[in-house]
């Protein structure tokens, strides 16, 4: 995981939008007066406003924020508010050193945080960026996995010899790689490896283009290290491997040079090998053929099951299309077998028709043929064949531009339950379709029609039978476990049927044909390309193809369900490491593509059957040609069969397929899925099956989106929650700021959120404040200010954002203020926010860079209600009096009590009471005439010592005072320490260089500085600069050894209060940058 950046900085920039905004807004305002630019950030608020409240005004929809409303969002500056927080900072730290007599303004106090962020063009006009954006920490989302073979691996070569010194030490190939020559070995020589080494101290870039000539001056060993990851390497110890040329007309040119040479040498009898020729010949085929009669049975199968339905026999328009579908799926099984023998990383790989586009296919016709008409049974044919080669095409179409672009991952974002819903509403189309040509129904409804004419006595031995080897065989395959018992067991009912049949004199083919027991043969000369004579152009009827768009369309999704999941799978069954699924895609496109302008349907490569063909012995190139050879031999003696197959083993075949569907999706998933993911199967299921194969689909589309959105929703958008107590800002105060703002911290309320923010999860956020300002909760811990982190949030909708507008609306109500953190407001998250209102109307709304400016705006707010109070308490106290007066204990109280209005603020200057009761009348009494260091080590100190004046007065002389400019650097990282810092005036910046980043911590005057690293006599861990014309006062390491050496008990004390300061300031960095960090 990338490690999180603290998103803290201490340099502040204008947001990228702002700038944008002010660019525009002086090239059409050119050079003129301030006012112009008032009077244009006038005209942009008008613009807004009239633009929401307008008749004409069209809410934005739910799912997004359209850009007519932010167009006319006016610029907000939310760095210079966080810089306009800083000076409130320095202006409060200021409090601490002040003397009686000095005037400080009783407005600053008193007045309102700024009541909108928008930014002032007249300030922002002459704002000047003053640090470079690379001093921000800016979130790094993690790096991707890398996907198939890296682009920026270098060239294995140019010999083995070679490669062995490259190579030193030598890496050991593990022994559970096989040595194998063939594509794997030519796709390993052109791997590079990203393992690279550099003998030279200098960075050397690899060579990208030309290469320096080799002369006896080149080093023989380049400057960077090739490691080769090919095994045959091995072989090509001596010989010279030439470097293949780069770019695409080269490389082009040399393969049609290899091509030409391999040509010549094939052409020569006297470069022939006997023995190689007789092994590629001969033994080769020989190896292979088992395998390929196993495959080219499946194929055998699968046309009887599959393609002898393709059409819809039961209508009376393609009755005698059952042979035109056979040739169909040969011709696309054939395509298939061919293409991914020749381009797939799967050797064995075997393709064929798509068989769960029946449905689909029969949806199709049925359209057509209601549009048509069946009175047009040409047409209606020529309609149909050529829908279905146009969706083949289309399949093809988005399989490529898939691959081609990458996006082979998106269908992982498709629950996998829809694939199963589906899966089960095929299985239920091919028991109907069972039922359909088992019994020589026509279309099969749900009605009592139907199930009278099942019951027929002619009718009913005709499904009975094929159900019965069904229900058989599929209780012998959960019983015998070998593969071979489904085609031994289907291949042995036409010898028992024929043997019953020849038996019997009473029995004829003919008259079995006629009764529905034989298929009917196709017409007498039918050869197997007679499908391509049905393409009629003429006859197409487009307005009919059109209509089937929407099935085209859903065919092609379930489609693309298939290529991501099973490939996959198959790569992890087969063993395959270097799988590119893009590639495979691309394949999957070319093969679709190819066979729809072939005049066939969709193919693709089939799991089941690659992993038999492959266990089969079938896993090289060889055997996958040889099977689509063979094919293409079955399927030119074919048609002149079709007249023999018995329509039970057909019944039976799809009948069983069926089953096993079923049970795949409904009963094996049962006790993986959840409820609700389970009853969504069985709603696919019933929808395909009673309803509609298309409309089932969408349904289980649409229910897996609700489902996805309910399950989301459950996860809450909150990611963590603080209080101000737990955790505060990164500036480095005066203990007595800190001592108070510890006290008043439960008033500040931190939730941080996450992920993209919608309307399932916004209620959760919005239920919890809820919650915090109950009566009951609000009364037991009131909260002033609630800060919303968004730095973790990487998008919203619009409900969502709607959603933080109530938030805003519900705090206002209970007198809290609203602080969102981590968005700037030019951001898409800010935006989207404004686009809604929020922050525009009358409840204020503060948008801060990053958190840490969130905490410093609440606990400034919080010191001038401190700071209140210390006012209140000097004018409430008497002028001294030369009579000898009464104490009056009850005088501090006075002073608070007309300020404490509510629960909130009596909280607030309660905790002012404990703190300035405690040492303000001792820090106006008897530190006032007190000059500096010594009142500025009793500010500093009088919390964690409990030494008085006469004792630090000692350590007075050992400091000397020193000033130093805005942007004076102190110390650098890594220095000896050479001083202990008392900051008198203005304000310096600490930068740490950590693994995530900066690290800045501002640090106000009266506090200290550098003093662990001095103390400790180690290197400075920081580098700290002048952010503003300061005053401090430094004790160097001489000072310090004298100081020991003449007032140990001094320097002893003055040790253990620096360890007391570093603990508390460690403790509030670690919990801030663990806060940040959650």
């Amino acid at each position: 995981m990338s490690a999180p950046s603290f998103g803290f900085a201490w340099t502040r920039r204008s947001s990228p939008s702002v700038a944008s905004r002010l660019d525009d807004g002086e090239t059409a305002h050119g050079n003129g007066p301030q006012s112009s630019r008032s009077a244009s950030g006038s005209a942009d608020v008008r613009l807004l406003s009239s633009s929401i409240g307008s008749q004409s005004h069209r809410e934005p929809t739910r799912s997004f924020i359209p850009g007519s409303v932010q167009d006319h969002l006016l610029p907000v500056d939310s760095a210079g508010f966080a810089r306009s927080v800083r000076e409130d900072t320095a202006e409060l730290a200021s409090y601490i050193l002040a003397n009686k007599e000095e005037k400080r303004s009783a407005s600053f106090l008193s007045q309102r945080p700024s009541a909108s962020p928008h930014l002032s063009f007249d300030n922002a006009g002459n704002d000047e960026n003053q640090y470079s954006q690379a001093d921000r920490i800016e979130e790094v989302s993690e790096p991707p996995s890398p996907e198939g073979e890296p682009d920026a691996i270098e060239e294995a070569g140019p010999s083995m010899l070679t490669n062995m010194f490259r190579r030193s030490p030598p890496e050991e190939l593990p022994p559970s790689v096989a040595i194998d020559g063939s594509a794997l070995d030519a796709r390993l020589r052109n791997s590079r490896s990203t393992s690279t080494m550099s003998l030279n101290t200098e960075t050397v870039e690899p060579n990208t283009g030309t290469s320096e000539a080799v002369s006896e001056t080149t080093p023989l060993i380049g400057a960077q290290s090739y490691r080769s990851q090919s095994p045959a390497d091995l072989e090509d110890l001596e010989s010279q491997k030439p470097q293949k040329p780069s770019g695409i007309l080269p490389s082009m040119r040399e393969s049609a040079r290899e091509k030409v040479r391999g040509l010549g040498a094939a052409m020569n009898p006297k470069a022939w090998d006997k023995k190689r020729i007789w092994n590629a010949a001969v033994i080769g085929p020989l190896h292979c053929l088992p395998a390929v009669i196993v495959g080219l049975l499946l194929n055998v199968l699968d046309a009887l099951s599959y393609g002898m339905i393709l059409f819809p026999l039961s209508n009376p328009v393609f009755a005698n299309l059952g042979p035109a579908g056979i040739s169909i799926f040969y011709v696309s099984t054939i395509i298939a077998q061919l293409t991914f023998s020749t381009g797939s990383i799967f050797k064995g790989g075997v393709g064929s028709e798509l068989i769960e586009v029946v449905p689909f296919f029969h949806s199709m016709a049925a359209t057509i043929t209601s549009i048509v008409g069946e009175d047009k049974p040409d047409a209606v044919i020529a309609t149909t064949i050529t829908a279905f080669a146009l969706s083949s095409m289309l399949t093809g179409v988005i399989f490529y531009l898939m691959g081609r672009f990458k996006l082979g991952y998106i269908i992982g974002f498709i629950p996998r339950h829809i694939l199963i819903g589906c899966i089960g509403g095929v299985g239920w189309f091919l028991v109907v379709t069972g039922f359909e040509v088992s019994a020589r129904l026509g279309e099969f409804h749900y009605n009592l029609e139907t199930a009278r004419r099942l019951f027929e006595k002619d009718t009913l031995a005709l499904w009975m039978i094929p159900l019965a080897l069904a229900v058989l065989l599929f209780g012998l395959q959960r019983k015998l476990t070998s593969r071979y018992v489904l085609p031994a067991y289907i291949l042995s009912i036409p010898f028992v049927f024929y043997f019953v049949v020849l038996s019997m004199d009473s029995l004829s083919p003919a008259n079995l044909r006629k009764t529905g027991w034989i298929f009917e043969a196709p017409e007498a000369g039918q050869p197997w390309w007679y499908f391509w004579t049905l393409y009629k152009f003429e006859l197409v009827q487009w307005g009919a193809i059109v209509d089937t768009l929407g099935a085209m369309f859903a065919l092609t999704f379930f489609s693309l369900l298939h290529v991501p999941i099973n490939v996959p799978a198959l790569a992890q069954n087969a063993g395959e490491d270097n799988l590119n699924l893009d590639h495979e895609l691309k394949l999957h496109g070319v093969s679709n593509l190819i066979s729809g302008l072939a005049g066939s349907i969709q193919n693709y490569l089939v799991f089941a059957n690659t992993i038999f063909f492959m266990r089969s012995g079938g896993d090289s190139r060889l055997a996958g040609f040889l099977l689509a050879a063979l094919t293409f031999v079955v399927m030119t003696i074919g048609p002149a069969t079709i007249g023999f197959i018995p329509v039970m083993m057909v019944g039976t075949l799809i009948f069983v397929l069926g089953f096993e569907l079923l049970l795949d999706a409904l009963v094996a998933p049962r006790k993986k899925l959840k409820l609700v993911e389970y009853l969504t199967i069985v709603v696919i299921v019933l929808t395909m099956g009673i309803y509609d194969f298309v409309v089932g689909i969408f349904v289980g589309i649409i229910l897996a989106f609700v489902s996805a959105i309910f399950h989301a929703s459950q996860v809450s958008a909150i990611r963590a929650t603080y209080t101000g107590d737990q955790v505060g800002s990164m500036v480095r105060r005066n203990p007595s700021q800190h001592h108070y703002l510890q006290e008043v911290g439960t008033q500040t309320y931190v939730i941080k959120l996450s992920g993209f923010l919608f309307f399932g999860t916004i209620v959760g956020v919005e239920e919890t404040i809820r919650k915090l300002i109950s009566d009951e909760a609000f009364k037991r811990r009131p909260i002033t200010y609630m800060i919303l982190d968004l730095r973790h949030v990487t998008g919203i909708d619009f409900s969502a954002a709607e959603g933080f507008k109530t938030i805003s609306r519900l705090l206002h109500g209970k007198g809290a203020h609203l602080l969102v953190s981590g968005k700037d407001a030019g951001s898409s998250v800010g935006l989207d926010l404004r686009a809604v209102g929020l922050g525009s109307d009358d409840i204020d709304v503060k948008f801060m860079p990053d958190l840490n400016s969130a905490l410093e705006s609440c606990e400034n707010e919080q010191l001038k209600t401190f700071y209140a109070n210390q006012e209140a308490l000097r004018v409430s106290r008497p002028s001294p009096s030369k009579n000898l007066d009464m104490p009056k204990s009850a005088a501090p109280s006075t002073a608070f009590d007309f300020l404490s209005q509510s629960p909130r603020r009596s909280h607030l200057h309660e905790a002012a009471r404990n703190v300035l009761s405690q040492q303000e009348i001792r820090r106006t009494t008897r530190w006032q005439s007190i000059k500096e260091p010594l009142r500025l080590m009793l500010q500093v100190f009088h919390n964690v010592s409990q030494q008085n004046e006469d004792f630090w007065f000692r350590a007075k002389p050992y400091f000397s005072r020193k000033e130093f400019a805005t942007g004076a650097i102190l110390y650098n990282r890594g220095e000896t320490a050479n001083g202990f810092y008392l900051l008198e005036s203005g304000e310096l910046h600490a930068e740490y260089e950590t693994p995530q980043g900066i690290l800045s911590e501002p640090i106000v005057q009266g506090t200290t500085c550098g003093e662990l690293p001095f103390f400790s006599e180690t290197s400075r861990t920081a580098t700290v600069r002048a952010a503003k014309d300061c005053v401090a006062w430094v004790m160097d390491m001489d000072s310090w050894n004298k100081l020991q050496y003449e007032e140990n008990d001094v320097a002893q004390e003055l040790l253990r209060v620096s360890l007391k300061l570093t603990t508390e300031r460690m403790n509030a960095m670690t919990n801030y940058i663990s806060a940040v960090g959650n």
